[in-house]
């Protein structure tokens, strides 16, 4: 029982350790839900729109108190780093998971407390429930979005998300600490080469 146990052990560290950078075929392939919300400028914004462009995709929300800024300091960071490359076709998309108080106004105040380089690539979505960003964030993007009922705060994952030209969702990556930049605007850069 003992040796069963450590060989089924053994097997786990393999199978979760075992990642390949670059080969977008053996990563997480989750294909986003349809949805049609509003970005910070008032404008529908849907998957549909989306499709032929790749994007990354987080969570958020202008009331929380830790992780919310720098997230959003780091994917400011990486279109820096596209810029910089002189890669443009990208989007930025990052869905409010407090919609009840993160109207179209409140996302376009919090976007410009941050040093963007080019907002017009980002898409701060709105316009849904509560319940309907947590099922979405569970159905698309494999992650938790829950209302913390003692508190204003909302507790969500942290991941940055590659998604496709054709809306699936590639790859994952820490967005708050130890976030691999350099590896995102190079795996960004691919996607779209090998997309022409």
């Amino acid at each position: 029982m003992k040796k069963l146990f450590f060989v089924l052990f053994i097997s786990l560290i393999v199978l979760v350790g075992c990642g390949s950078s670059g080969n977008f075929e053996a990563q997480t392939n989750w294909e986003v839900s349809d949805f049609e919300y509003e970005n910070q400028h008032g404008e529908k914004v849907s998957l549909e729109d989306l499709k032929g462009t790749v994007w990354l995709s987080t969570f958020i929300f202008t009331n929380c108190e830790t992780v919310c800024p720098p997230m959003t300091f780091n994917m400011s960071d990486i279109q820096a780093m596209l810029s910089e490359k002189g890669i443009e076709d990208y989007k930025i998309v990052a869905f409010s998971v407090d919609p009840e108080v993160d109207t179209p106004d409140k996302l376009q105040e919090y976007i410009g407390n941050y040093d963007v380089v080019d907002e017009s690539k980002w898409e701060l979505l709105t316009g849904y429930s509560q319940e309907h960003i947590s099922g979405f964030a569970a159905d698309s993007f494999k992650t938790l979005v829950r209302d913390d009922p003692n508190t204003n705060q909302v507790i969500h994952g942290t991941s940055f998300y590659l998604v496709d030209q054709n809306g699936v969702v590639v790859k994952n990556y820490s967005g708050n600490t130890d976030v691999p930049k350099e590896e995102i605007v190079i795996d960004v850069e691919t996607l779209i080469e090998d997309g022409k």
